[in-house]
Parts: structure tokens; C-alpha cells; sequence
């Protein structure tokens, strides 16, 4: 067995402190080769949802978030009332605030406005906390 040399050691060692020195999110990921705006691109549907403790994921089934990589954004939902489906939908846009810790929705319905903590941002999850509230959405893909 042939000793690691010194490059080998020192490789391992900075690929070791960037993995775990990196996390920029509360629940990760610690390192990501893909940008911030390129995870967070997406048409992304509510996993489950949490305020004050209680599941309140029913509540937010009927949510599409779709962000591009260019700061748009549209929100949508479908709505049934029996036979009949309802569409609601609003543009906007979205950006990185906080040194990029916090993400601010801005939409033409001023009722969907919502700035959030990112707690985890990865290709497939992207996990929120309403700031200044108790809401937590995780979000996955559609």
C-alpha cells in the first residue's frame, strides 16, 4: 500500500473544509456546485406545510410557485367548488435579500407578497419560513 503524498492529504483536507464550512442554510446543503438562482429555478409544488406546530398542508395543496433563473415568478392555484375549477394566478418577481438568506416574492396581487428565510435550498427541496411568522413550507418540484 502506497502512502498518500502530500498533495493527496492537502486535497482531501480543503475538500473536507468546504464541505462543511460552505452552509449558507439552515438545513443545508453544506456545498453546492449550482448557483443559488440556479437551485432555486423551478415550478415548485407544497410538500407540507407547518404554522405554529400544526400540519396545515391541506391548506396549500392547491399552490404552483414556478421562479426562473431570471427573477420571474408566477403563482398559481386551482380552486374547486364542486364541478367547477377556478384558476387564480399573479406575476411578479422573486429575489435574494439578507446576503442572500431571505427570499422576497413581489407580485401584481400585493396579497401574495411574502419575503421568507431560506432554511434549505438544494435542486430538489427548497424549504421556507415566513419571516416574522410561524408558517414553514417544504417545497419539491412539481
Amino acid at each position: 500500500m502506497k502512502p498518500l503524498s502530500i498533495v493527496s492529504i492537502l486535497a482531501i483536507s480543503a475538500l473536507g473544509t468546504l464541505s462543511t464550512g460552505c452552509g449558507k442554510y439552515e438545513d443545508g446543503p453544506d456545498f453546492s456546485l449550482r448557483s443559488r438562482a440556479s437551485r432555486i429555478a423551478n415550478t415548485w409544488k407544497v410538500e407540507s406545510a407547518r404554522k405554529g406546530g400544526d400540519d396545515v398542508t391541506s391548506s396549500f395543496t392547491q399552490y404552483e410557485l414556478n421562479m426562473t433563473k431570471d427573477g420571474d415568478a408566477t403563482l398559481t392555484a386551482n380552486y374547486e367548488l364542486g364541478d367547477v375549477t377556478f384558476e387564480y394566478a399573479t406575476n411578479g418577481t422573486w429575489d435574494f435579500e439578507n446576503k442572500d438568506e431571505d427570499l422576497k416574492l413581489d407580485f401584481e396581487n400585493n396579497d401574495a407578497d411574502e419575503t421568507y428565510n431560506i432554511l434549505r435550498l438544494k435542486e430538489e427541496e427548497l424549504w421556507l419560513r415566513e419571516k416574522g411568522g410561524d408558517l414553514e413550507l417544504h417545497l419539491e418540484p412539481k
